[in-house]
């Protein structure tokens, strides 16, 4: 690549890191706003948060079928219309006169975040060249971690002085910045090969494929059981302010982001090695919480480590679905992307039945319980010498990729 070629590329990852960005904070900002969304729209908390599971099973769908219908079109295209979306479910909710409308623009907004994730997430390998590609792929899931940092406090300050309604706004605004990013420094990028529905039931027969969906999807119903639920757990067991309580995600958030940047680098040296531990490490800290809610100091600490593992996750669980299946990246993508929804899901809706029946002390030693498993498993079918691509397996164009050991084909 050229100098201003490899500027141009840098600057597409940005805007898709941006877009990225946009699309987790409007998923996660109404998680702080759901009692003055149940008081304004007339609903209980509990109707309320159905549009939490809304978005996320939109999600689930569309990660596949976006990627089909799509499949022919450039891909920058495909990220504008998805960002659009984005502005339009946004400015819907904003204006939501009741609370079905609000469902309807979040099942939208999901729609948006899968398709987005199933093709976007994948597109560093066509943007920069090859030593760079885990690391700028860091670069567009810490949008998840940098989301992760501001929705809660933003949704919280929001309340505070003035309506819901505003955050929605904010997230609207937000996702104009990230189209006019994206329209500005996304180069053309060409479809390589059409993906069918046939391809992506093509892709279980891969058994490091399979091994990479059931590690996803054990970390994230684990996650989201426990992480759920940390602001209740901070307040009612640690007994700390609300000011607290937003350090305290702050602090989460900000080692999440280091940990992304970190397992850029050590990713590309011992992948196996780096989810293992980091799974090992979150059950270790969620299950060690309850125990150490006397210490707000010790939480802290917890907090922190929980935080940096789990900023490694996302990344490390997406750069194993591109080296199980190197001639099917988006195929891949896409069961990725819907096995993460359905299981941020199914973890909301599993921790919530696990703390109203048994308390919160009971939820996070569940959910670390679950991610010790998801090692466990990860770990002894990891081992395996993976097989080669048999004849049902997706056959499409690719595009080099870098693994730190050598370049892999991926084709986006």
């Amino acid at each position: 690549m050229t100098q201003t070629s490899e500027r141009r590329g840098w600057l597409g990852v940005l805007s898709v890191a941006l877009g990225s960005f946009v699309l987790v904070l409007s998923e996660f900002l109404p998680i702080g706003l759901l009692p003055s969304i149940a008081a304004d729209l007339h609903v209980t908390i509990g109707t309320a948060g159905l549009m939490v599971v809304a978005t996320g099973l939109a999600g689930a769908v569309a990660a596949p079928v976006v990627t089909v219908l799509t499949s022919r079109l450039d891909r920058r295209i495909v990220l504008w219309s998805l960002t659009i979306l984005l502005i339009v479910a946004d400015v819907i909710g904003a204006f939501a006169p009741t609370f079905e409308v609000l469902v309807a623009a979040r099942i939208l907004l999901g729609i948006g975040i899968g398709g987005f994730w199933a093709i976007g997430a994948g597109l560093a390998g066509r943007l920069v060249a090859e030593p760079a590609v885990i690391r700028a792929t860091s670069f567009i899931t810490a949008g998840v971690s940098v989301a992760t940092v501001v929705s809660l406090p933003l949704g919280a300050f929001v309340a505070s002085v003035s309506t819901w309604r505003v955050a929605f706004l904010i997230g609207a605004v937000l996702g104009v910045i990230a189209l006019v990013g994206q329209i500005a420094m996304l180069p053309r990028i060409p479809s390589l090969a059409r993906v069918r529905f046939a391809t992506l039931g093509a892709l279980l027969t891969i058994s490091r494929a399979r091994v990479g969906l059931i590690g996803t999807a054990f970390v994230f119903l684990a996650q989201f059981a426990a992480y759920t639920y940390v602001a209740p757990y901070l307040e009612d067991v640690v007994r700390v302010d609300g000011s607290t309580i937003t350090l305290a995600l702050l602090v989460f958030g900000v080692a999440g982001i280091a940990g992304n940047f970190l397992a850029g680098v050590t990713l590309s040296r011992n992948l196996l090695g780096t989810l293992g531990v980091a799974k090992f490490v979150l059950a270790g800290a969620v299950i060690a919480l309850p125990f150490l809610a006397w210490s707000v100091p010790g939480v802290f600490v917890l907090l922190v480590v929980w935080g940096f593992v789990w900023g490694a996750l996302p990344l490390g669980m997406q750069t194993w679905m591109a080296k199980a299946s190197p001639s099917a990246s988006e195929s891949s993508l896409a069961l990725f992307v819907t096995t993460i929804q359905l299981s941020i899901a199914a973890g909301s809706i599993v921790g919530g039945v696990a703390v109203s029946s048994f308390g919160l002390g009971f939820d996070f030693a569940m959910a670390g319980v679950i991610a010790a498993a998801g090692a466990i498993l990860l770990i002894t079918l990891g081992v395996r010498r993976p097989r080669g691509v048999g004849a049902g397996a997706p056959t499409l164009a690719p595009v080099a990729v870098s693994t730190g050991t050598g370049a892999i084909k991926v084709p986006c």
